[in-house]
């Protein structure tokens, strides 16, 4: 809960919208739920409501959108902290509105989480085969050449359940992926998804299917059928190792960034992940100027400062 200033603060926008605007009960709850998130946000940077600077409100946005929160969402709260501020403006409660020239929520382009190279090898790791019970193993290999999929190919979860055993050409090299819209795409492997997939076929899909017929490339005991949910788990539980709570997007995401930060171009990084626009795969383009950035700084004679 917000500070004895802050609510004090908050109070009296409040009793403003009730009293002077005439504002619905709901619009008030709404407001009151916004406001007070962001006062929270704003306490654990030791900061009041009415000392807010840019910056903070800026922070607040990446942080929501950090959080998986939709557009529509955060330009609300957004919406709510602008009238906010309006009206400590107008009270002369503050010389300074730190909503200004803030841009909304559709303008902004915010990089997915995702994992360090050496948190991926240790989610990786985590799922490597080790001694056990031949159904233990088998769960292991599929669990392996999963994650390997993930991070070679940036297939969506969705992708990776509905994979089919006829997609994968591994003789190629590659795997034919299903994504939205029913469009296909081929993506290529390296070797180590290659080789975990090999194994996993030759050994520990047979012990999962237990002699019944399925289509489906990876499978539950029994040739079930395996959820997203129980795909996030697996997920959840390898990337324990590395000390985050990873999902399948994260290891997309991964996919795209290691991509680039090793020189990949956006358009290549487009065809793999199966956006269907540029301007989505965009949304990478700040790691691809860090690597520039940090190219130029190494080699170009002019870059580094001179004593």
């Amino acid at each position: 809960m917000p500070s004895d200033l802050n609510a004090r603060t908050l109070d009296a926008f409040l009793d403003y919208l009730r009293v002077e605007r005439g504002s619905a009960k709901l619009t008030i709850a709404a407001y009151t739920s916004d406001l007070t998130q962001f006062a929270d946000f704003l306490e654990k940077r030791r900061r009041l409501l009415s000392a807010a600077r840019r910056e903070d409100v800026r922070d607040f946005i990446q942080e929501l959108f950090s959080n998986q929160l939709d557009g529509r969402s955060v330009g609300r709260k957004l919406s709510a902290i602008r009238h906010l501020y309006r009206y400590l403006l107008l009270d002369g409660k503050i010389e300074k509105d730190p909503t200004l020239n803030i841009d909304s929520p559709k303008q902004w382009k915010v990089l997915p989480k995702s994992l360090s190279q050496d948190e991926v090898e240790a989610t990786l790791g985590a799922a490597q085969p080790r001694n056990g019970t031949a159904g233990a193993l088998a769960l292991a290999m599929r669990n392996r050449a999963m994650l390997e999929l993930f991070y070679a190919s940036g297939i969506r979860v969705s992708e990776m359940s509905d994979a089919r055993l006829e997609d994968l050409k591994l003789d190629m090299g590659y795997i034919l992926v299903r994504g939205k819209g029913d469009k296909e795409r081929m993506v290529p492997l390296g070797a180590p998804a290659q080789e975990s997939l090999k194994q996993y076929l030759k050994t520990g899909r047979e012990m999962l299917c237990k002699k019944k017929n399925s289509p489906l490339l990876f499978l539950g005991t029994g040739a079930r059928r395996l959820t997203r949910q129980r795909v996030w788990q697996m997920v959840r539980q390898a990337s324990a190792a590395s000390g985050r709570a990873a999902s399948p997007h994260m290891l997309r995401h991964s996919c795209a960034t290691h991509m680039v930060e090793n020189g990949a171009d956006l358009r290549t990084v487009q065809t793999i992940l199966g956006h269907a626009d540029i301007s989505t795969t965009q949304v990478y383009t700040h790691v691809a100027l860090d690597r520039l950035k940090s190219v130029y700084t190494k080699h170009h004679p002019r870059a580094k400062s001179r004593n």
